[in-house]
């Protein structure tokens, strides 16, 4: 018994580490988010670099998780929800690895339009939508610390909102396409820009359901519907 408890207490000291990994990655990609529009609206071609460069600390993180995770289910055996515990880890390392891609996929379009002609109002459109998902995988993170699955689902339902402002932007760039040719190179960066911001929001909702699961043992059973309308989804993968 006292042997039990001494390998169970061993593996909370591990989990308590790598958790705290992901609480530091979490805080990285959410400042590269930030910043990387904070360098489309200031035209800060430096800052934009910063973020590019500091994507490569992201990725060594979540490879360092990886290996963590590994030796844990091969040293501690984790079984049940421990071992729940640790697949849920792995596959928020993941998207918080993908969301740290799409920041640096802000910042290189960035610096392009830093050389082009402003949009009126796209850059702080841009901003407020990149806020917006900033909280949402803020609160994704944190409903997966307090094991909170209610503070989950809201993250959930919130992504019909990042959406809706995708949408938005959507049509406003094509307005501005269609009013004056000129203005195409600029807004085809800027939907790029809005698809990557939307797609960030896409993985905080998949944390937030990693969580659901984590906590109750199931995935939400209703599915998330979806509220990009748009013709033209693509972005940088």
């Amino acid at each position: 018994m006292a042997s039990d408890l001494h390998i169970h207490s061993a593996f909370d000291r591990d989990l308590e580490a790598v958790q705290a990994m992901i609480m530091k990655m979490g805080g990285m990609v959410e400042a590269a988010i930030a910043d990387a529009a904070r360098a489309l609206e200031t035209r800060d071609d430096e800052l934009a670099e910063q973020v590019r460069r500091n994507d490569r600390a992201i990725d060594a993180l979540e490879e360092q998780v990886n290996a963590e995770c590994a030796r844990l289910i091969a040293l501690r055996a984790p079984i049940a929800s421990d071992l729940r515990t640790v697949l849920t880890v792995i596959k928020i390392a993941g998207s918080l690895e993908r969301c740290g891609d799409f920041a640096k996929n802000l910042a290189k379009r960035s610096s392009v339009l830093s050389q082009l002609a402003q949009i009126p109002g796209a850059s702080l459109a841009i901003r407020r939508m990149a806020r917006t998902v900033e909280l949402q995988l803020k609160d994704a993170l944190d409903a997966y610390i307090q094991r909170d699955a209610k503070l989950a689902s809201d993250v959930r339902q919130r992504d019909a909102e990042v959406d809706q402002m995708y949408n938005a932007l959507f049509r406003e760039f094509l307005t501005h396409m269609m009013e004056d040719p000129r203005n195409i190179t600029a807004c085809m960066h800027l939907h790029f820009i809005a698809k990557n911001i939307e797609r960030v929001g896409d993985h905080a909702t998949t944390i937030a359901e990693q969580v659901i699961y984590l906590v109750t043992g199931m995935m939400p059973e209703e599915a998330r519907i979806k509220a990009d309308k748009t013709a033209f989804a693509g972005g940088d993968e």
